[in-house]
């Protein structure tokens, strides 16, 4: 399967960019691009969260519930947006077009890859292990890693969001990460005239 956009991860960063690459459906330059999300979220720190401050949410709130409910959201809002699931990347490795994208189970190639996992040890995809640095904001006694980037870029084509590009663990600052990384990707869609996606009554 050939992507235009594929994401690596379920979490808050990688559902947020998902979700916002696939509100551009309407767009002439997003009209036929086909985006993906792989729905890794067995390690996804969300999985034991509980958020009392998060703008939005109410009190109480599980990040379990997030999870289950961010995959319905993504799969009623944006159906076009591809959800695999129950798959583990393995290794991203560069190609000529783009990136070939290998999980236990399958391949994939894309012209962009968006890498939206946690920032916890160990990292072992294969082909992104260049990238691999300490964690620059993190507490240095946790041993949080990042992938080095400027402004969530790694390479053309290759980008980073949410805790592993160097924010901190909040809520707020993965979703706003994933969003500003889809707003990158469909700036360089609209032939890098900025573009952002939001509605009005």
């Amino acid at each position: 399967m050939i992507f235009d956009s594929l994401v690596i991860g379920g979490g808050v960063a990688g559902m947020q960019c998902a979700l916002l690459l696939g509100s551009a459906k309407e767009k002439l330059y997003a009209k036929n691009k086909k985006v993906g999300i792989i729905m890794h979220q067995k390690s996804s720190h969300l999985q034991n969260a509980l958020f009392n401050n998060v703008l939005g949410l109410p009190k109480g709130k599980l990040g379990s519930e997030i999870l289950i409910e961010g995959t319905k959201e993504l799969e009623d809002k944006y159906p076009h947006v591809t959800q695999i699931e129950n798959e583990k990347v393995t290794a991203v490795l560069e190609i000529e077009n783009g990136y070939k994208v290998i999980t236990n189970k399958n391949e994939y190639e894309s012209k962009i890859v968006v890498v939206a996992l946690n920032y916890a040890e160990p990292f072992d995809i294969a082909g992104l292990e260049k990238y691999v640095e300490r964690h620059s904001r993190a507490n240095p006694m946790k041993d949080r890693i990042q992938l080095r980037n400027f402004n969530h870029l790694i390479n053309d084509g290759l980008y980073v969001c949410g805790t592993i590009a160097g924010w901190r663990s909040q809520f707020a600052i993965a979703a706003g990460s994933g969003a500003s990384v889809a707003t990158d990707i469909l700036t360089l869609w609209n032939d890098n005239v900025s573009t952002k996606i939001h509605d009005k009554i």
